[in-house]
């Protein structure tokens, strides 16, 4: 905290000093606003110079600029690339406001970069932007949902159905194989810690998706160089809507009723195809467990769900500053009964000028309260195995529901429990408090025109506390008198960046230097908390109490240089250093280098009508990983053993501690990337689009391997292992079909293929198989996953099926890969992966008149997902155990397999799919009742239909292993949105 507050004096006494300098000025300032003629939006960094002078300026993101004449007979030019040049002679205004006329829209549009904006123009990185026009509709809990398909190279797969729950965002495929593959996300300049909050489903549904502006992602390493250490994996910076200069205050409401049904159910046998499996293949004895009821479990589990989405912003100008001000409140049950999702959020956003404009304020505070009630989510796997001619109920029975039990009565510990009792007998509920928020300071500083001084002082904070209560009435809780568990959770993120920003216009040139200082300090509290019964007995004693804190302190350069608009240059550093790491290894450097050629602006291009605009980019850079998992994992340290490895002393048994490995020497794992790219613009902005290829290496691999037996330490290592590759096509296109004063219709596209190979792993021998991964149920400790050189992570590891002349799978008949007439080890396979090699987004929005039209469709390709609903239950061995019954899934009918094959290929099934995203009708009635009150009605269908040839309940699986997963609803969604 210490340095925080020196930065802060620092930084204050530097715009003090500049201040009282500025009084001694003599030349007159002139300021004024640029905008497009044609829409009235501000225009940043347009050029300002004086005519027959080197001196220039360059407006800012507001479309705002100021600059010092000499008299008032100098003549002011504004130029912009895609507008006409314009001349306005000063006399005795010292306001200058101006309209350029242009029609190029996307060559202009801003993006928001590290440590400030650009022209998309300007561009020399692959940067992907998504504005609030362009969002997804419909019920959007989280901010990621807002760009689903919209962006090339950027994949978001949702973790699962359960409402307020996250997703899996990879940007290029990711760059690890254990440390984090998760993108650096930043919140108005605030990088946010990636590490899961306690008591919420996901890190991002604490911001509310309705005060979101933008989100632009940084994808290559030319953009991400700037962020150093946690870049390698693609940065996504989101900016909230602000209030703007001279607006009369505005109040906008939205509510937005969503109906949530399950799409599909898992194929099980139904209660007559249950008995008829039952007597074939059941002894008797077995035979005799057999119920009177037809019960459909999934039926009993899932529901209808209903969710109310209710916003108010309020946004306006007061006495020369714009703000805004928004409060909403979501409440969203989940298909799954019991499940529930409430969020209240709040944010206000101030972005006063002060001193003549020289002194520009941002200041963001927002918060949520959420509260989220979790379902039991085994009870979607025990709804597919539990036995369907037994009923829901029974008033003799635990809790009122029927149960397996053992002859003395007591539950049967073995059999699977009842899939409603599970969710009604079990109350988990977590509450989260947080709040992010940032001041940020940028001085224009007298005397040295272009110069301007940045400070950005942030913070983001949880706390989180929640509680599982499982009655003793209940089968689950019976034998153990009950269970209360808590848990609890305080995280705290500062953030202290100051930077210098050089910004100068001379003989056609624009040089855009930056220089700064970042300093951040994560802390996380995590108390621990006995298990008790319902008597207050402890039945699991409290773990050790933590409290680890970390640090990054950053040093980071970057130049901008742009000859003629022609030529553009773009290095950047950032050195890092992390305690997370050891002294001798705590500091890395990370470089970057680009150049882009805008080709449409030489000689034999300028006057072309069709090609517009055309550039080439070409990268190159480093970035760095040091989201690892284990806070500090070069010290050795001591854990406390679970409950499964306690030690016992008489009749009592204790938790023990026992060593974790470590490396003393680990390091920074480092991503290089090579990006080549082409952005391209025709008919004046009617179709644009970019192409990009990218090769990337990540070496010193970070990973979990295994440790010997007879180490004394934990049976994992987290350490470097090796590198890893990949490289990948993007293609990007927007189309503007039609535009007229009645229709406006465009199409847009992406496209992108993405490959990973493993090249080394320095810790594994030559002729192993490699890293087993994958847990998988149906035993224990299987896998069905392998890290392995020469393959793609996690590739599928399986016997090969041989196949009988009717079609049906052969038990236990494999392909003997080795020629040595044994089926074993010898023989598996790596067969397919989870990671889809192709995958692309269409979407289309047409507007006629008051009506709009729009869907987003996306899709996978070149991937497999093993289904393990299916090889854990689809056989009659599920008939053997003597106390109770088990269901089955139905394609044993098809297979007949008397036991479970873990290992075939058979439940290896090609998961391409393309979904209908969703699909949205609106009518804007305009201002109603002969009031000042528009009013615009929307209708949505979410997850409309998924077309597909996979035999499980949705083929998008992260992970690539489908088991007790959380169906997606298709949602049904009317809104209405009030303005004033």
């Amino acid at each position: 905290m210490r340095k925080l507050f020196t930065v802060m004096k620092i930084a204050l006494t530097v715009i003090a000093l500049m201040n009282w300098q500025q009084t001694a000025a003599q030349q007159k300032l002139v300021t004024g606003t640029v905008t497009d003629q044609s829409t009235g939006e501000e225009l940043p960094f347009v050029n300002v110079s004086i005519k027959g002078t080197t001196k220039g300026s360059i407006t800012d993101i507001d479309g705002s600029y100021s600059i010092e004449v000499d008299s008032p007979n100098d003549v002011l030019v504004f130029s912009f690339i895609g507008f006409s040049r314009k001349e306005v002679r000063v006399g005795n205004q010292s306001i200058v406001n101006v309209q350029l006329e242009g029609n190029t829209k996307q060559l202009n549009e801003v993006v928001v970069i590290g440590y400030g904006t650009q022209r998309k123009s300007d561009l020399t990185g692959s940067v992907g932007s998504v504005s609030r026009e362009d969002f997804n509709v419909g019920q959007v809990t989280n901010a990621e949902q807002l760009i689903t398909g919209k962006i090339a190279g950027v994949q978001i797969t949702p973790n699962s159905g359960r409402p307020g729950a996250g997703a899996r965002i990879r940007i290029r495929g990711g760059s690890s194989l254990n440390a984090s593959n998760d993108p650096l996300i930043v919140i108005d300049g605030v990088p946010l810690d990636n590490s899961s909050v306690a008591g919420t489903p996901n890190l991002l549904n604490f911001i509310n998706p309705n005060d979101i502006e933008t989100f632009d992602v940084l994808k290559d390493a030319s953009a991400t160089a700037i962020y150093g250490s946690r870049a390698s994996n693609g940065v996504i910076l989101i900016t909230t809507r602000k209030g703007k200069k001279g607006q009369d205050l505005s109040v906008n409401v939205n509510s937005l009723v969503s109906v949530s049904q399950i799409s599909s159910n898992i194929d099980v046998l139904n209660p007559q195809q249950f008995r008829d499996a039952v007597l074939d293949q059941a002894s008797p004895s077995q035979q005799a467990l057999l119920g009177d009821a037809n019960t459909n479990w999934q039926d009993a589990i899932f529901q209808d769900a209903i969710s109310f989405d209710n916003n108010v912003s309020l946004s306006g100008s007061f006495k020369g500053i714009p703000y805004r001000i928004s409060v909403g409140n979501l409440n969203q049950d989940g298909v799954l009964r019991r499940d529930n999702f409430n969020r209240t959020s709040a944010g206000i956003s101030l972005t006063p000028t002060l001193l003549n404009d020289r002194l520009k304020i941002n200041f963001n505070v927002r918060g949520a309260y959420t509260v989220s009630q979790f379902a039991n989510q085994g009870a979607i796997g025990a709804a597919a195995v539990f036995d369907p001619t037994k009923p829901i109920y029974d008033p003799e029975g635990y809790g009122g529901f029927w149960e397996w039990v053992n002859a003395d009565g007591s539950p049967q510990n073995l059999a699977p429990r009842n899939p409603v009792g599970l969710l009604e007998q079990r109350d988990d509920r977590g509450e989260v408090k947080r709040s992010l928020g940032n001041l940020q300071l940028d001085y224009a500083i007298p005397y040295v025109e272009g110069l301007r001084a940045n400070l950005n002082l942030g913070y983001d904070i949880s706390e989180s506390d929640g509680k599982v209560i499982i009655p003793s009435s209940s089968a689950a809780g019976f034998n153990e008198g009950g269970s209360i568990a808590k848990y609890a959770q305080n995280k705290r993120n500062l953030l202290a960046d100051f930077y210098l920003n050089y910004l100068r216009e001379f003989n056609g040139n624009r040089l855009d230097v930056i220089a700064g200082y970042s300093w951040q300090d994560f802390l996380f509290e995590n108390p621990s908390f006995a298990r008790v019964n319902e008597e207050g007995v402890v039945l699991t004693p409290a773990g050790v109490e933590t409290r680890p804190q970390y640090r990054l302190i950053s040093f980071f350069g970057r130049v901008n240089y742009s000859i003629n608009d022609k030529y553009l240059f773009t290095g950047t550093i950032r050195t890092d250093g992390s305690s997370r790491f050891s002294p001798e290894n705590r500091w890395g450097i990370f470089p970057s280098l680009a150049a882009a050629w805008r080709i449409s602006e030489e000689d034999f291009l300028i006057n072309n009508s069709t090609l517009t605009d055309f550039k080439l980019r070409l990268g190159y850079g480093v970035t760095g990983q040091q989201d690892i998992g284990s806070f500090f994992p070069f010290l050795p340290r001591y854990t406390v053993s679970d409950d499964a490895a306690r030690y016992r002393f008489g009749d009592t048994f204790y938790n023990m501690l026992r060593p974790e490995g470590y490396d003393r020497n680990i390091k920074w794992e480092e991503t290089v990337t090579w990006n080549a790219g082409l952005d391209y613009e025709l008919y004046d902005g009617k179709l644009f689009g970019s192409i990009d290829y990218y090769y990337r290496r990540t070496n010193d691999l970070l990973a979990v391997i295994p440790v010997a037996a007879g180490t004394n330490l934990t049976n994992q290592l987290f350490t470097n292992v090796g590198n890893i590759e990949s490289f990948g096509l993007e293609l990007g296109l927007t189309y503007n079909v039609l535009r007229t004063p009645d229709i406006d219709w465009n199409i847009g596209g992406n496209f992108t293929y993405n490959r990973v190979n493993i090249l080394s792993l320095s810790n594994v021998a030559e002729d192993a198989v490699g890293i087993l991964v994958g847990g998988i149920g149906g035993g224990t400790g299987n896998t069905i996953q392998v890290h392995t050189v020469g393959f793609q992570p996690n590739s599928f590891y399986v016997w090969q099926q041989v196949y009988g002349l009717d079609g049906a799978p052969l038990e236990n008949v494999y392909v003997d890969q080795s020629g040595d007439g044994i089926i074993n080890e010898q023989d598996l396979i790596r067969r397919g992966f989870p990671d889809p090699r192709y995958f692309f987004g269409f979407n289309s929005q047409v507007r006629y008149r008051n009506w709009d039209l729009g869907f987003v469709m996306r899709g996978n390709l070149g991937h497999k997902v093993y289904n393990n609903v299916r090889s854990s239950n689809g056989a009659y061995q599920s008939l053997r155990f003597p106390d109770y019954l088990i269901n089955m899934t139905s394609d044993v009918l098809h297979t007949n397999f008397q036991n479970y094959r873990l290992r075939s290929d058979y439940y290896l099934e090609n998961a391409a799919f393309m979904r209908m995203e969703n699909i949205s009708l609106g009518y804007n009635f305009g201002n109603v009742f002969n009031s000042r009150i528009t009013l615009r009605a929307s209708g949505t269908i979410q997850n409309a239909f998924v077309l597909t040839n996979y035999s499980g309940i949705d083929p998008e699986i992260p992970g690539g292993i489908d088991n007790n997963f959380y169906p997606f609803p298709r949602i049904y969604s009317f809104g209405v949105n009030f303005g004033f």
